[in-house]
């Protein structure tokens, strides 16, 4: 941390990206509301937002999925490819855009429906910062997988049954759900996720999600 970016050690230093100014503007007023959270920039496609993240070096980048120029996705790869040291968090108006996919699979660790509040808002970012995944729950719920399932084995060792689990935890369904939806008891279930996520080293649901789109267990 540099001195003359003025930057605190309890500071979280965001970069944020939208087309729309209405929303860009409100977003820069709601993150500087949040304790804790600055906006060093404010940008209104991918390549700016890129060329700011280069001048600032933030912590997050923020950024919607539909920009023209160079979209969410496009500035996520290149950000994650170019500037490691920068969590990328995706906007999304709507939670089944398959963009998403794309933008998990090119390094997103969070994503966030544009109905979410400030409150996930500011977990969501400070959870990228720390290297953490994190989706919204409503968006989570809505985003179904669907199509074919990969004809070779599972990755890291997992049966068939524990890569079905976790397509329908990227399905968005509980554990609960998905004993009914395979007829099983639920601390079968339970057994599974400890199972898969020991195997593929994974801390949460969210992680599972992003983990289950990268190897192709369910599909867009």
């Amino acid at each position: 941390m540099s001195a003359r970016d003025g930057r605190t050690a309890a500071e979280l230093r965001v970069v944020l990206a939208d087309d729309q100014t209405i929303v860009r503007e409100g977003l820069v007023t709601l993150l500087d509301l949040l304790p804790g959270i600055r906006v060093v920039g404010a940008a209104a496609d991918g390549d700016e937002a890129i060329a700011l993240v280069a001048r600032h070096a933030p912590d997050v980048l923020l950024t919607d999925l539909r920009m023209p120029v160079c979209d969410g996705v496009g500035a996520t790869r290149r950000v994650r490819a170019e500037h490691p040291g920068t969590a990328v968090v995706v906007l999304t108006t709507y939670a089944d855009d398959a963009a998403v996919v794309d933008a998990l699979r090119a390094g997103a660790l969070g994503w966030l429906s544009k109905d979410a509040d400030a409150e996930a808002i500011g977990h969501a970012l400070r959870s990228a910062a720390a290297g953490q995944s994190t989706i919204d729950s409503a968006a989570l719920a809505r985003l179904v997988a669907a199509g074919p399932r990969p004809s070779g084995p599972p990755p890291d060792g997992l049966t068939s049954r524990e890569a079905e689990v976790l397509a329908l935890i990227a399905a968005g369904l509980s554990n609960r759900e998905i004993a009914r939806r395979l007829v099983v008891g639920e601390a079968t279930v339970k057994t599974h996720v400890n199972h898969l996520f020991a195997k593929a080293g994974l801390h949460d649901r969210a992680q599972a999600v992003r983990y289950a789109y990268r190897h192709g267990l369910v599909a867009e």
